[in-house]
């Protein structure tokens, strides 16, 4: 094996658990945390790359920031390294959730001081996000005027519906704004996967999907039911973790798979971890069928996204370049910054932020991160620990 593509291998595998134990906040957030991480400290792509990134991935069903965690560890290190960043940033949570579900179900996490500490640290996190993808995406008046509309509407309709609405409509409006604009040569993305390898992993995509509920009639085992209803889910939720926990709801608790009171106390366990609120799989599993319930409700949850990424990645870069496109582009990254700010307000800010204190707090993690440079983790720790002596004290 190539030692260069080994240490690739193992650097995104210490890279991305560093960021499974830290990112706290939610999708958005992480989406904060992957910016300072891979864009700014380490350079493993360009600013307007990683926005196209995102536009893309809020384009696919499924949980964005783990899809752009994913493509960002494909072009590092191929389809493995997709992998192993996916296993770095999932696999904390995963560990933490299941040993909630043996040893602490109906732990009241959500009361706790440290954890209204995560969450005003995520306040600080997507604020200097949106600051610094503003500055970026969307430096002139018809895209700043597009963010600030896509903001708007995003809080006044906050369904996926909505959101996807807003991003084909800035795509249309800045397909008319600039097609006409010369515009400098984009960099390619290192994407190694070939074109058959996309076009395959959509067929297994879509024969899954189709495949497993007849599979689940024909062979209507627990674990069928597992696999069918945690791909399922996996393959149609736009919007990310807080949409998800509903529609599972919906999918486990009327069938007995898990009861309403156990279903409650791990979403309170999840909001508690850092990563992914897809791991809520891993809890459920859990509860309907010990630890290899886990490893499977996660494996058939997060598969749907592998494939989504592996698609479309390889026919990214001649879709980015093409310039009615790339127009396009310049209008839902303008979108996706206005999006950012609707949900640094709502859920983010509004679920932080109760006193004057909580907000005292967050204006000092937004120091330490913007101003001061102190490493991201240092200051969730920082403001966790901040979060208790405030419960203490208020």
């Amino acid at each position: 094996m190539n030692q260069s593509v080994f240490r690739r291998w193992i650097e995104i595998l210490l890279i991305s658990t560093k960021l499974g134990l830290t990112s706290f906040g939610g999708p958005i957030a992480h989406l904060g945390y992957f910016r300072e991480e891979y864009v700014k400290k380490r350079k493993w792509l360009d600013e307007k790359s990683y926005a196209d990134l995102i536009a893309l991935c809020q384009f696919l069903p499924g949980p964005a920031s783990s899809q752009v965690g994913i493509s960002i560890g494909m072009l590092r290190g191929g389809i493995f390294g997709g992998v192993l960043s996916w296993i770095g940033f999932t696999m904390p949570s995963v560990i933490v959730l299941i040993l909630f579900a043996y040893l602490v179900q109906g732990f009241d996490a959500s009361s706790a001081g440290w954890i209204n500490g995560l969450k005003i640290v995520a306040v600080a996190v997507v604020a200097q996000a949106v600051l610094g993808m503003g500055k970026n995406l969307a430096p002139d008046r018809p895209r700043i005027t597009m963010a600030i509309l896509a903001a708007l509407i995003t809080l006044f309709f906050p369904s996926a519906i909505g959101q996807i609405g807003t991003i084909i409509a800035a795509g249309i409006v800045g397909y008319v704004l600039y097609k006409e604009i010369k515009m400098d040569d984009v960099q390619d993305m290192p994407i190694t996967i070939s074109r058959k390898v996309g076009a395959l992993a959509w067929i297994v995509f879509i024969a899954l999907l189709v495949g497993l509920p007849l599979l689940r009639t024909a062979f209507p085992t627990v674990w069928m039911g597992i696999i069918d209803i945690y791909y399922r889910v996996g393959s149609i939720v736009f919007g990310g973790g807080h949409v998800v926990l509903p529609m599972l709801e919906r999918e486990v608790v009327p069938i007995g798979m898990v009861t309403e009171s156990e279903f409650l106390a791990g979403y309170g366990a999840t909001q508690a971890v850092p990563g992914p609120l897809f791991t809520f799989a891993s809890y459920l599993g859990t509860v309907t069928a010990g630890w290899s319930g886990a490893l499977v409700a996660t494996a058939a949850m997060f598969l749907p996204s592998f494939l989504l990424v592996l698609g479309t990645l390889p026919f990214w870069n001649v879709l980015r370049k093409k310039p009615s496109v790339r127009a396009a582009l310049m209008g839902v990254n303008a979108a996706v910054v206005g999006i950012l700010l609707a949900a640094l307000y709502d859920p983010v800010f509004t679920s932080a932020i109760k006193t004057t204190p909580d907000f005292a707090l967050a204006l000092v993690a937004f120091g330490l991160l913007m101003y001061w440079k102190v490493a991201p983790w240092i200051v969730v720790l920082a403001t966790a620990l901040g979060g208790y002596v405030l419960s203490i004290f208020f």
